[in-house]
């Protein structure tokens, strides 16, 4: 079930999302889809037992659904895929700076807040640090 830190965290993704996206200067109608996508990337999490697969079920929820950008949900934080979209990139790199509990922390504390939650050697902290390190062109 997703918590309320989790709600917390996607309301603070998709703010964060219409900022990233007012620097593309995109339009109005597509900030507001942005934010729309941000608010629900990790629904899955509603769904799945510990988050465990949480983008590809909220992705496949969404699909079934007809939203427009399942795929960015479906594929949200995972860099080897075929699909890729100005929307997705977007909601990895906000996605990326906000923590669980919805604060604005950057790449670095969002990454020592899921290698203190998770540890150094679990799947969720290598994915994410290689998404950052995707998103920024080096390593960390």
């Amino acid at each position: 079930m997703m918590e309320n830190n989790r709600a917390l965290h996607s309301l603070a993704v998709g703010k964060k999302m219409y900022e990233i996206g007012k620097e593309y200067n995109l339009s109005e109608k597509e900030l507001e889809d942005l934010f729309i996508l941000g608010t629900n990337h990790d629904i899955g999490y509603e769904y799945t037992e510990n988050g465990v697969n949480h983008a590809v079920v909220g992705g496949e929820i969404l699909k079934r659904n007809g939203y427009k950008y399942w795929q960015e949900v479906y594929y949200h934080g995972d860099i080897k895929n075929e699909y890729n979209s100005l929307y997705l990139e977007i909601l990895n790199k906000a996605d990326m700076q906000i923590d669980i509990n919805g604060n604005d922390v950057g790449y670095e504390k969002r990454l020592l807040d899921i290698k203190n939650r998770h540890g150094e050697n679990s799947e969720d902290y290598k994915r994410c640090k290689k998404v950052i390190e995707n998103i920024l062109g080096h390593e960390m």
